[in-house]
Order: structure tokens, then sequence, then C-alpha cells
């Protein structure tokens, strides 16, 4: 069986491509990235293409017409700098399906959630479900799944956030602490796939991907903390909704600045009603349950992997805003204090030669701090940090030797600040 698998090498789309490779079905991925498909699924061709682009049948005929089915794994929480949901979701799947209803795939598996309307409260729901009714309103064999908050050996979206707040040192923070949530193991959605492409469950169908029970958000994350090794007893701090929202307007604006915040409005509000579905049709269907949250983490122990993972991920949006400040603040105050910067370079150069420094390097150092904040340049930023502040120690090592035994260590502080960037430039990946 020949199977197009959109979003072939994210969190749920690689798990379904490996599972039906091992299968021997012939998987071919479309990607955003063929580099970063070259390094997760280095055994899958994958075609490049932005499906936010392919917006009409004509744009997908190629790629459809000689499979057998198409799986949609591909998807974004919010719209952004990166993804627009109603192109993303909506408007391309429609013209997908399109396609395969002309000469393509009769057989089309949609990743969809728990929730997805065209009427919901969310774009993300709402794009969702009005690609899902679109397929049912289709004459393809269609199954339409709808995991819960999937559980995976890695991390991305809602357990990157569960494992965030799991790794809180000293207390737990939390908000919307009752929300009510039931997960799914990646494996399992993988599975589903591969039992509907073999014809083992009824096709066109909806059928809510999750475990038996719920967990509060309180109980899920304590789950987890105990399931990395840490205090799961840690005293609870409950939060005012207020505060998660404050939290998620900023996780937006950074989403205009090219960044995918796991903890965004989108995922606030569908935090709040709930991530819950209901398991009985799918295990009518199968004759058995998907695996619990416990079976899941008891399958997949916790390494020190997980601890330094999930500190990382506390830790790195304070590193990045923290530099970011700090070259910014740099370079204003040195514009500000542009007559007091210069002399401090004394009898080395002229004065006009001291302002001229003065001003370039405060220009670059605001230019820099800025650029570390949006996510496409933040590599790029982090290095020319790292060479700038290379420069100042060099230049500052030949003009003005005597701040190496200032007591507010200027030029000393300037390597720890090199580290810093350092450790952004490495930690700057996804997935």
């Amino acid at each position: 069986m020949r199977v197009l698998v959109l979003g072939a090498y994210g969190l749920i789309g690689a798990e379904i491509t490996r599972r039906l490779k091992l299968e021997g079905a012939e998987c071919r991925g479309l990607v955003r990235s063929l580099r970063k498909a070259a390094q997760l699924l280095p055994d899958v061709p994958c075609v490049k293409a932005d499906i936010s682009t392919m917006t009409d049948p004509q744009d997908w005929r190629e790629l459809v017409e000689d499979c057998d089915a198409v799986i949609n794994a591909s998807g974004a929480l919010q719209t952004g700098l990166r993804d627009n949901l109603g192109v993303l979701h909506d408007r391309s799947i429609r013209a997908l399906i399109d396609a395969c209803e002309r000469s393509g795939p009769k057989t089309f598996i949609q990743i969809s959630a728990p929730g997805a309307e065209p009427d919901a409260d969310t774009e993300f729901m709402r794009s969702k479900g009005r690609a899902d009714a679109a397929l049912r309103a289709s004459k393809l064999a269609w199954i339409i799944f709808k995991p819960g908050l999937v559980v995976s050996r890695n991390a991305y979206g809602g357990t990157t956030l569960i494992r965030m707040l799991a790794a809180f040192p000293g207390i737990q923070p939390l908000v919307l602490a009752d929300a009510k949530i039931q997960t799914v193991a990646v494996e399992d959605v993988a599975g589903a796939a591969a039992f509907a492409l073999e014809g083992r469950v009824p096709l066109r169908q909806d059928y809510d991907l999750v475990e038996n029970n719920a967990h509060r958000l309180g109980e899920l994350v304590a789950k987890f903390r105990g399931w990395m090794g840490l205090n799961a007893d840690a005293p609870k701090v409950v939060l005012p909704e207020a505060v998660g929202l404050a939290i998620a307007k900023i996780a937006d604006i950074a989403g205009w600045l090219g960044w995918r915040a796991p903890l965004r409005s989108t995922a606030l509000r569908v935090l709040k009603m709930n991530v819950v579905g209901d398991p009985k049709p799918w295990r009518d269907a199968t004759g058995r349950a998907l695996q619990s949250l416990e079976e899941t983490l008891a399958r997949n122990p916790a390494t020190l992997q997980e601890r330094i993972f999930a500190r990382a991920q506390l830790f790195y949006p304070i590193a990045l805003v923290a530099l970011a400040a700090v070259f910014a603040a740099s370079g204003v105050i040195g514009l500000w204090r542009m007559e007091a910067a210069a002399r401090v370079l004394g009898d080395a150069v002229s004065s006009g030669f001291a302002k001229m420094l003065v001003i370039g390097g405060s220009l670059l150092d605001i230019g820099l701090g800025l650029a570390l904040l949006a996510r496409p340049w933040t590599v790029a930023a982090a290095v020319g940090m790292i060479a700038l502040s290379f420069a100042y120690l060099v230049f500052g090592a030949l003009l003005t030797p005597h701040l190496w035994s200032d007591p507010m260590g200027p030029l000393v502080k300037i390597i720890p600040v090199m580290v810093l960037a350092a450790a952004i430039a490495l930690l700057t990946v996804e997935r």
C-alpha cells in the first residue's frame, strides 16, 4: 500500500509513518524541511511543500494520483508568523479532499481533535472542524481520529507544557488545576491508523482516541513529576486564571515573532473546555481499550534526559529575554551616555573615533538584542553576540587593559554573556 503522510516528521506523523513502514507500507512524507526529514525519517522519501500554499486541487494532483491512502497528521496550534490555521487546516485540506475524489486515493485518515466543530470557540477547533465536515461530506472512505493529549517518548506541544510545569523547582504552580484531560499514547494513535488502513475498523466514522478515565490537570502534572523522579507532593500553588491568560498573551505575541510556545491563549481556552472524548466507539470497534496514562508512563520510563529537557524548557525563554534585554539596554545606555562611554577609552584613540566606536557598538547591541527575539534570526543573532563580545574583549584588552582589574568587572563579565549566548544558540532547536 502506498501512503502519503502529511506532517510526516511531526509527533504523530512520525510515529504513524514508522509503524506503517514496519508493517510493509510504502510511505511518502509531505514535509516543510527536507533537512529535518532526513534527520528524523532517514529511510522515508519525502517531498518538501508548504501545505498553506496548496489551496487548489491541482496543487495536490501529482502527489496523490499514485497513492492508495492519505493520512493528514499536519497541523499547528494557533495562527502566527509561521502558520495560518484557516488555510493550513481548512482551505488546503478541502483542496486535498477534492483532489483525492477526482483522481487520487479513496482512503483518507484525518487526525483531528476532541471538540473540533465548524462553530467551535477557537480557531484551531473551527478550522479542524470545517475540514472534518468536508471530509464527512465527501465520497471517500474516511476515518476521523480525535486524539486526546498525546503522550510520547518525545515532547511537543501539550506534553512539553506538562513536562515544563512538572519540572518547576520547589513548588507546583498551576492554572485551571481542575481542568479534565484524557491522554492517549502516540503508539496507540499510530496503531489506530494501521487498523484503519487494514480495514479492521468500520470506515466513515469518527473515533475519539482517549483512555477510559480523565485526570484533573493537577493530578496529571503530579503523575509526570513522579514519573520524572521529582517530588510529586510539591506544594501546589493555584494561580488565578488571569495570570495564565497574561502569560498566554505574551506567548501569542511571541507567535508573531515565529515562536510556537506551548502555552498560548488557544491552549488555555482548549484546556478550560476540558480535553475529553468518548472512548466507547473505539473500544466497541476494536474490542479493547487504549492505554491509560499510568500504562503509557510505565512503558516509557523517564531518564535524566527528561529532567534536563523539562528544566531547559523552563530556563530557555527567561534566558532568551534576559540576554536580549542586556544587549538592547547596553546599546540604549551607550547612546544615552555617549560622552561618558567615549571617555572610558581615554587617550587610546581620538575623541571623535571613540564616539564612532560607541555609536557603532551601541547600534549593533540594540540590533542583535531585537533580532534575538525573532525566531528566524535567533541563532544568527546569538552567534553575532558571541562575535561582537569577543571583539569587545580584544579591543578592550588592547585599548583599555586597566578595565580587567576594574572592581565592577566590565570586561570579565563579557565572558559569561558569551557563554549564555552560546547556550541560546545550542538550545534553539525544534523536534
